[in-house]
């Protein structure tokens, strides 16, 4: 009897912490940017009724700072992280900091350095390198940790690596580390599980997103949204980049589908995700 009861308390423990661990995926609000405008209150209630209580945004669709709170706390709906321009980081990171306290988040995120055209150079790595880094002693001293979100043009080469391995090489960790989009690893040709390998400890956060199968890669930075697909379907390898992903230091997952059918999808992607073992 003893070793029954023993062997379903573990049956327990497992069940609740596979539990808590799917209650750690978020999701990024841009995934439902045709939603949300036409329909907040609808829209958050939607991504509670997922079971999502993480969230990355940065909006407020026209509401006050205290509405869109006040929902978010109806919907059991914590703002994680929220996203800013470059802009906002270079000319003013104390009111980035400030943004961020409204929303109650504690990581600012940064998803494009300006550059033109396709053409992303070292001029334009070391600029960002500067302000970056600026605008991370800014934030962590109020509280705030910053993370720039990769986006694919960074692994140009550079010397014996890319223009990523310079950016990760030049900025502290103490104040800038890095949000790693798996999709935007994948489409310039990388492999997410060797660069979280690569660079355990940096990559506190992570967009959770699937290439169909048979997309060309690029370096541009840019992709048809119809090519996000459902999680575990594409050719990204969601599986293999969740075994190793909280080992090497991710904190927090976003589902970032920016397809016209996210609606559709999300919900199929968190089954994927609660599936594996």
């Amino acid at each position: 009897m003893k070793s029954l009861m023993n062997y379903g308390l573990s049956l327990l423990l497992v069940a609740t912490s596979l539990f808590a661990s799917a209650q750690q995926i978020g999701l990024q609000l841009y995934s439902l940017r045709n939603q949300i405008p036409k329909d907040v209150p609808g829209s958050l209630a939607l991504v509670s009724k997922w079971g999502i209580k993480e969230i990355e945004g940065g909006g407020t669709y026209g509401l006050t700072q205290e509405e869109f709170n006040a929902l978010c706390k109806k919907n059991n709906l914590k703002m994680i992280s929220i996203g800013v321009g470059f802009d906002e980081l270079e000319k003013d990171p104390a009111a980035v900091a400030a943004k961020a306290k409204q929303f109650g988040a504690k990581y600012v995120m940064c998803s494009w350095i300006p550059h033109t055209g396709d053409d992303f150079t070292l001029a334009d790595t070391e600029k960002a390198i500067s302000v970056f880094s600026n605008a991370g002693k800014v934030l962590t001293a109020q509280g705030i940790s910053f993370c720039y979100h990769i986006h694919g043009y960074e692994f140009r080469p550079y010397e014996d690596g890319t223009l990523f391995d310079l950016m990760v090489r030049k900025l502290d960790a103490q104040y800038v580390n890095f949000e790693m989009d798996v999709f935007w690893v994948k489409h310039p040709g990388q492999d997410p599980v060797a660069l979280l390998k690569k660079y355990p400890g940096r990559f506190p956060l992570m967009h959770l997103k699937d290439r169909k199968p048979g997309t060309p890669d690029s370096q541009s930075g840019h992709a048809d949204v119809e090519t996000n697909v459902v999680l575990g379907t594409g050719d990204v390898g969601i599986k293999e980049i969740m075994k190793i992903a909280r080992q090497v230091g991710v904190k927090h997952f976003f589902i970032e589908d920016e397809s016209s059918y996210a609606v559709e999808q999300i919900p199929q992607s968190l089954t994927f995700l609660k599936s594996l073992k």
